[in-house]
């Protein structure tokens, strides 16, 4: 039986992974203060915590000094609350929040555990790959090793969703949009019983594109299907994508990026969809953030923000195989 977490024995198997971590918290706080990012601190408890269809929250409630009592959710990601302050005008921000996902739980997830964000007024997505880059080499060495694969961090590979699907998987996948069988006979599979182009797209993706991401050297797939980018602006270029980046480094999905969507209309309508799909399958949750909306009707500045998975960052820093072992109580 598993000793528990508390026990010295484990607490000394975990030691080495907790002290890289720390040293790369205290480089992840250099690198940003040194490039004029302000450290922020936003609340966790939120009123609505996304329109996300895939991700699972966790619910509390605020008791009022009245009696009266408010649910409230544990934020998915502090993503609303930090294009908030954008709003305000205190970018260029960054956060080391803890968030929480329910129902998740692997070597690589965990319900809970930290996200590291930032967000820069004015930049685009050439400027947040280059920024992300050197962030990596700021606090990793130049050679890293974890779950087995090693990754030089002295390149990068970018690569568009388009050109994987068919390098990888042999499909046009903007060519097959919304056509789960065009994009079946393409990629040479069967479709499974009630599954839609989304649910097609992404199991091959995760069957045969991500396996082969970052591996030799850290890779941006770049310029995702507008439909999954929900809060992405789409590309001026091809409004068949959107300005979303995902990074892979040691096979590890490492962060997600988007340029910011700011128009509050566009927001609306996605959000409202993304809605309906969740309702459907799960039925009423929270309300629709009326005051994020009003913040972006506002004026949000053009923005580019990421959000890295902190934990895995530490596994990929110490070369631990699991993410409870970079968790000092998980």
């Amino acid at each position: 039986m598993p000793q528990p977490a508390w026990h010295p024995d484990s607490l000394a198997a975990r030691l080495p992974f907790l002290r890289r971590r720390a040293l790369v918290t205290q480089a992840t706080r250099a690198f940003f203060t040194g490039r004029g990012y302000q450290e922020v601190a936003t609340s966790y408890a939120v009123p609505a915590p996304g329109e996300e269809v895939h991700l699972r929250p966790f619910r509390t409630e605020r008791e009022h000094p009245d009696g009266t009592r408010e649910p409230l959710w544990l934020h998915t990601s502090p993503e609303f609350a930090m294009k908030r302050l954008l709003v305000a005008g205190a970018g260029p921000i960054f956060q080391l929040a803890r968030v929480w996902r329910n129902g998740e739980r692997s070597d690589l997830h965990a319900p809970e555990f930290t996200m590291l964000e930032w967000y820069r007024p004015g930049t685009g997505m050439g400027g947040l790959i280059d920024e992300t880059a050197a962030y990596l080499r700021a606090v990793l060495p130049p050679v890293v090793t974890c779950r087995g694969v090693a990754t030089d961090l002295s390149r990068i590979e970018c690569l568009t969703v388009a050109d994987a699907f068919t390098r990888y998987v042999g499909a046009d996948v903007l060519a097959t949009a919304g056509d789960a069988p065009a994009l079946a006979a393409a990629a040479r599979t069967r479709l499974r019983e009630k599954e839609d182009w989304e649910d097609l797209f992404f199991r091959l993706l995760l069957e045969r594109v991500e396996p082969r991401l970052g591996r030799s050297h850290p890779t941006f797939l770049t310029h995702w299907p507008a439909a999954q980018a929900a809060l992405a602006r789409r590309d001026p270029a091809d409004p068949r994508v959107a300005e979303r980046f995902e990074l892979f480094v040691c096979g590890i999905e490492l962060a997600n990026a988007f340029v910011e969507l700011t128009d509050a209309d566009e927001q609306r309508t996605r959000f409202q969809t993304d809605r309906a799909r969740r309702h459907a399958a799960t039925g009423p949750d929270w309300p629709l953030d009326e005051d994020f909306l009003a913040a972006l009707s506002f004026g949000m500045p053009p923005s580019a923000g990421i959000a890295l998975g902190f934990d895995r960052l530490a596994m990929i820093a110490s070369g631990a195989s699991r993410i409870d072992q970079v968790q000092w109580l998980g």
